[in-house]
């Protein structure tokens, strides 16, 4: 079975998260999405979410995409997951640059053969939760 794991934030649910995650489902047998704790939100954003971690997780269970769904480290050991549950693919988005670090050399000391990609944008312009947050009807 071929393991994908893809992280984010996932505030305000919107279609590019979902295109995101039906790219990373298309990349192996089993998904799993890992949803950064609210206070490792604040540290990387500056600002917490506008929903907590468990509504974000609920959100992301509801898409009905993720076979395993898990909330970050609460020490922030971002590779913590990675050792857990050893993926087989890492599945970034276009504009993640948080995480992405050390991850080729967390990957090797861990010796895993997991293969990062870069999942392409859905419409970027539009869906993007800061240009979201921004929108009339979240103000």
């Amino acid at each position: 079975m071929k393991t994908v794991m893809a992280f984010g934030t996932f505030d305000l649910l919107h279609p590019g998260h979902e295109y995101f995650l039906r790219q990373a489902k298309k990349q192996g047998d089993y998904l799993i999405v890992i949803i950064a704790r609210d206070l490792t939100v604040k540290k990387i954003k500056g600002k917490l979410p506008i929903h907590d971690e468990k509504r974000r997780q609920m959100a992301i269970l509801g898409l009905n995409l993720a076979d395993k769904s898990v909330l970050g480290d609460r020490g922030l050991n971002k590779y913590r997951v990675i050792e857990t549950y050893r993926p087989d693919v890492i599945a970034l988005g276009y504009d993640q640059t948080y995480f992405i670090d050390g991850l080729k050399e967390k990957i090797r000391e861990l010796k895993l053969k997991a293969k990062i990609i870069r999942l392409k944008p859905y419409q970027a312009h539009k869906y993007k939760t800061s240009i979201l947050k921004h929108a009339k009807r979240f103000k």
